[in-house]
């Protein structure tokens, strides 16, 4: 995943808040740097929540380890 300003390794549960799928990303890359978004995830993340078809959407995040 890429995040502006968490450090390198950061893992996070992402959740997706419409069907409560959820999984565990590694923050190793940079971005986005359009306003209002905070995450850029994989293909593969955005399959496991049941996102990819999106584009955009809405996720909670929990940081589990810096």
């Amino acid at each position: 995943a890429a995040h502006r300003s968490l450090r390198f390794g950061t893992r996070l549960r992402l959740t997706n808040p419409n069907n409560g799928k959820s999984v565990i990303v590694r923050i190793n890359d940079r971005g986005p740097y359009i306003h209002g978004r905070s995450l850029d995830i994989t293909e593969h993340a955005a399959r496991v929540l049941k996102i990819h078809d999106r584009g955009v959407s809405k996720v909670n995040y929990k940081i589990l380890a810096k």
